[in-house]
């Protein structure tokens, strides 16, 4: 037998909504009435994006009793209240293309904090995936450490390409141009020096198997440039 029913969305008690900007962020609290059973009381507030802001901020949503805070991927904005909330309560990224197709939604910052606000309570939003700290921190370092091989590897490849266009084919003479011999190739360049018989003494395992090679591929016609651009 089917029984039609009608029961009360279960809402979450005391929660918040951020509408963050660049320099201020708009906060929608929805609490239960302290006096009038089954109403919902919501205060706003608008704070600075600095630190002492968001820590006045914490202090507030604490007073309040609020166990989630919601707010939106907005560029980077989000990542110091996120951040700096994320231990006194739980903290709720939502992506702004689902909220966004939600209909009823207002244009104001205002208007659209309590509007995330009312989705949150009623439970209609889904929280996007945010690593923890610790794994923060590993993802920049090794994000860093990427992009820094990644430049080192383009600096290399400009400064073989300089040098070929001034016809010094080091890269052809030794098989590592930053190995031992090729940087001390590379420095005598870059200090000066021309003579390409002072060149004999920097050979070793690995470059060319003879003194003429060298010689036919290193003619050379170096501007003072080039040495100022290798360095």
């Amino acid at each position: 037998m089917e029984e039609i029913s009608e029961e009360p969305a279960e809402l979450v008690e005391r929660v918040a909504a951020l509408d963050i900007g660049k320099a201020m962020l708009v906060a929608c609290v929805r609490v239960p009435h302290e006096t009038k059973p089954g109403r919902r009381r919501q205060e706003i507030r608008t704070f600075a994006t600095t630190t002492r802001s968001l820590l006045g901020l914490a202090d507030w949503l604490d007073s309040l009793g609020v166990t989630r805070v919601v707010m939106e991927a907005t560029s980077t904005y989000w990542k110091p209240p996120f951040y700096l909330l994320e231990e006194s309560c739980e903290c709720w990224l939502v992506n702004a293309r689902e909220v966004k197709h939600v209909p009823g939604r207002p244009k104001t910052d205002k208007q659209d904090a309590v509007w995330l606000a009312k989705l949150a309570e009623r439970g209609m939003l889904r929280p996007s995936f945010v690593p923890p700290p610790w794994q923060r921190e590993l993802r920049d370092l090794t994000r860093y450490r990427r992009t820094l091989i990644h430049e080192r590897t383009r600096e290399k490849q400009r400064v073989e390409k300089l040098l070929e266009d001034t016809q010094i084919k080091l890269s052809a003479v030794v098989s590592d141009m930053f190995g031992v011999s090729g940087r001390q190739m590379l420095e005598a360049l870059i200090a000066g020096q021309r003579d390409r018989r002072c060149s004999r003494s920097w050979r070793r395992a690995g470059c060319a198997p003879s003194w003429a090679s060298w010689r036919r591929r290193s003619p050379g016609t170096s501007a003072p440039t080039t040495a100022t651009c290798c360095g």
